[in-house]
């Protein structure tokens, strides 16, 4: 069952940048060299900037893969690329050490709490959506209580206060009436955010990745890990 999902796109400091981004491409502008991060992982990091290609990421290509590969390591020949991270991104953006980067949704919306003038963009090009799941192991002794506690967090007024504490997007369509009917008009107000509830119009602009193909794995993340250092 899913148990978060989440959007991957492009973080910004507006006020220290000066203008706005709304593209991938934007990455690699002049003004960005040496400001820009981009996420270590391999599954993390390439489907945006494939979407940035113009490629179909739910029908990527092993050529895509490494369209994406020659790029980035052009970028990293050029200096553009400051450093590939992990979460750690959220110190980087924050200290204004970094003034671009590839960022999860849930991450910049929390960042937001404490400087308004940090952007989360889903690209012109679109963004990936992802989900982390809830599994319970083949054979588990104690399966019952394991969907109980899945069953838990599927009631709506707990998939209401987690999504107001993580920010990210809720798997539970009832929470949102319960999070607008909240006393609190800063928690209301998530329920309108379309980063946790995707309206019709920011899900038209997100897909779902296909997944590395198990016989790709070895020979991509070879590739992709020697560009970033891994």
């Amino acid at each position: 069952m899913p148990w978060q999902s989440g959007i991957t796109g492009i973080a910004y400091n507006r006020r220290r940048l000066g203008r706005e981004i709304r593209h991938v491409s934007d990455l690699w502008a002049k003004d960005l060299k040496g400001r820009v991060t981009l996420l270590s992982g391999m599954d993390e990091a390439f489907a945006l900037l494939m979407l940035g290609n113009g490629v179909d990421i739910t029908r990527w290509t092993a050529d895509d893969f490494h369209t994406v590969c020659d790029q980035v390591e052009k970028q990293v020949a050029a200096g553009q690329i400051r450093r590939f991270t992990g979460n750690d991104y959220i110190k980087d953006l924050s200290s204004g050490d970094v003034l671009a980067c590839q960022a999860y949704s849930g991450d910049v919306i929390q960042l937001q709490a404490d400087d308004p003038d940090i952007e989360f963009v889903v690209p012109e090009e679109g963004a990936e959506l992802w989900s982390e799941s809830l599994m319970i192991p083949n054979l588990a002794r104690h399966k019952t209580n394991a969907e109980r506690l899945i069953d838990h967090y599927y009631r709506p007024e707990v998939a209401a206060e987690l999504a107001a504490w993580v920010n990210y997007v809720c798997p539970v369509p009832a929470a949102q009436d319960v999070l607008a009917s909240a006393g609190d008009e800063e928690t209301a107000a998530l329920a309108e955010d379309p980063l946790i509830f995707p309206d019709a119009a920011m899900r038209e602009r997100l897909s779902i990745a296909k997944d590395v193909e198990a016989g790709e794995r070895a020979q991509f993340a070879k590739r992709w890990n020697g560009i970033v250092g891994l």
